[in-house]
């Protein structure tokens, strides 16, 4: 009997059920395990590969006769604000966000309920306890943090003590950052922060010298996922390997990837 080592991923299929992007499709995913010495060149050498991880799960659509789900990662260097993406950050000039270790709060606790309630009230996470929230932001066996947005505490330059408005969990790659899960707390959804997160994610990949954003898949006609595109120039996971996308190659009459 062939005995496969501990640091060996071992593959997984699950079986089909409804998508939750596309009507009248149903999903599939391939995942393995993220433990051991070396879990964080795995999570690495999968996210290049179009994975995702969810606590110590890496997965990836795998789904029959079907190849929506596109992962994206943005160029970050290369990447300039449109006038809209200045007016959301102009909108979020009194946010100010603090990376820390990723260790769960009852504050956050506190943005993430509210959020799933608003938005996400009948969706797979909607259950969530405070003790589901804890393993979500702890279960890492790879480098992650906590980012932090708090209103700009106008008597201090130090924004310890301002209003927690949203928080990002996120993993630090050895070529960029990836956005594992964000929320915001709902009644300031005029402020477009879930925006304003991505773009802050871009600049802080700027300033740590990391090329890319990975912000997960892009399932072009789902309302959940479309607007991942807009965020160029950016790469998508093609079967050939990642292609650039940018302004010029969305006009009409270019193929989808």
């Amino acid at each position: 009997m062939t005995q496969h080592s501990r640091d060996t991923p071992q593959f997984y299929l699950t079986a089909p059920s409804p998508c939750p992007y596309l009507p009248d499709r149903s999903e599939r995913k391939v995942f393995t395990h993220l433990v051991g010495e070396k879990a964080g060149d795995l999570n690495d050498l999968l996210t290049h590969g179009g994975f995702r991880r969810s606590q110590s799960i890496a997965y990836r659509p795998a789904c029959d006769q079907c190849r929506a789900c596109v992962s994206v990662r943005v160029v970050a260097h290369e990447f300039r604000l449109s006038r809209k993406f200045r007016k959301v950050t102009a909108r979020n000039a009194d946010i100010a966000g603090t990376m820390r270790a990723a260790v769960p709060t009852s504050e956050q606790y506190s943005i993430f309920r509210a959020y799933l309630d608003q938005r996400h009230r009948h969706g797979g996470m909607a259950d969530m306890t405070v003790l589901d929230y804890a393993m979500m932001v702890e279960d890492s066996h790879v480098e992650t943090r906590i980012i932090e947005y708090r209103r700009r505490d106008l008597d201090s330059a130090i924004n310890e003590r301002g209003d927690l408005v949203a928080v990002a969990l996120t993993d630090v790659l050895s070529d960029g950052l990836s956005m594992v899960y964000s929320f915001f707390e709902p009644s300031e959804q005029n402020r477009s922060l879930g925006t304003f997160m991505i773009l802050d994610h871009i600049s802080r990949a700027r300033q740590l010298g990391l090329p890319y954003v990975y912000l997960g898949y892009w399932i072009e006609g789902s309302r959940k996922m479309d607007y991942k595109g807009r965020y160029l120039p950016q790469q998508r996971l093609a079967p050939t390997g990642w292609l650039r996308v940018d302004e010029d190659s969305r006009a009409p009459g270019n193929p989808a990837i």
